[in-house]
């Protein structure tokens, strides 16, 4: 019976992982074909582009409580049914169902220099930002970006968790005198533990592979190379530069990277299974 399903991974999934590794360590250009070791690899860390896209791996790592928080609290106010609770609930999703080229197109005209944002902190005695086009801001603006975009899907899996809380345990702490702030420490947030760790690792790994659409169209990995992500890289390397080579080896370490993410969370995973 799992036959089927092991084929289908191991012919479409894993061998051609293990022809992409093979490849890394081969040669570009004079030396396409040859191996050539861990000269590829050298090369990637000395290569200040990469090394910037790992930088903004870390910045994604510090981003991610915001970008589990965000949908973790939308959801939270719709389970607790405020106004207009089912109204949002479509409305959060939307972002959802578009295009990143879209959304890209969207918000660089929300985000120039002369555009509504920078309008409105003008409105307020505020002195206007180049979100796009500062090293230390753009990255920021991106990720902003991506997160209003992608929340949506989160937001789903929140509302599925919800779905097996306890209601009784938020009554219960109502009629004690918690307020929201105690209610969601308390009683929603080791309730959701499995959800959120879910969240989690899924917005980790999509926020590593998700985002070249709207780095494309927002930035293209400028200004300066401030918004280079691995994926975006692995683009610039095989598509601009014509050297696959190099970057297999960048997916490599991609790989890895995701692949420790993935193993730390079957290792939260597994703990929470023990102390359950």
């Amino acid at each position: 019976m799992v036959a089927p399903a092991v084929l289908i991974i191991a012919g479409l999934r894993l061998y051609p992982l293990a022809l992409g590794v093979n490849f890394s360590f081969t040669g570009d250009g004079d030396r396409n074909g040859q191996n050539v070791g861990l000269d590829n690899y050298a090369a990637l860390f000395d290569d200040p582009l990469f090394t910037a896209s790992l930088r903004n791996v870390g910045l994604l790592v510090l981003l991610l409580p915001v970008a589990v928080a965000v949908p973790g609290l939308l959801a939270t106010f719709i389970y607790l049914k405020v106004p207009g609770h089912r109204v949002y609930r479509s409305v959060y999703f939307f972002p959802a169902v578009l295009s990143p080229v879209i959304i890209g197109a969207i918000f660089n005209l929300l985000l120039a220099f002369d555009g509504p944002a920078n309008s409105l902190l003008g409105a307020v005695g505020l002195g206007p930002v180049d979100w796009l086009g500062d090293p230390d801001v753009a990255m920021y603006a991106v990720v902003g970006v991506h997160i209003w975009a992608t929340f949506g899907m989160g937001l789903v899996v929140f509302l599925a968790g919800f779905a097996t809380l306890d209601s009784s345990l938020i009554d219960a702490a109502r009629v004690d005198g918690a307020s929201l702030p105690k209610v969601i420490r308390h009683v929603v947030v080791p309730g959701l533990s499995r959800t959120i760790q879910f969240v989690v690792v899924t917005t980790m790994i999509g926020m590593l592979t998700s985002m070249f659409g709207l780095l494309y169209v927002m930035t293209g990995g400028g200004p300066e190379g401030s918004t280079y992500l691995p994926e975006y890289y692995i683009w610039f390397q095989q598509g601009q530069m014509s050297r696959p080579a190099l970057a297999s080896a960048a997916s490599t370490v991609l790989f890895g990277v995701m692949l420790v993410v993935g193993m730390l969370q079957l290792a939260i995973l597994r703990r929470s299974g023990r102390e359950d």
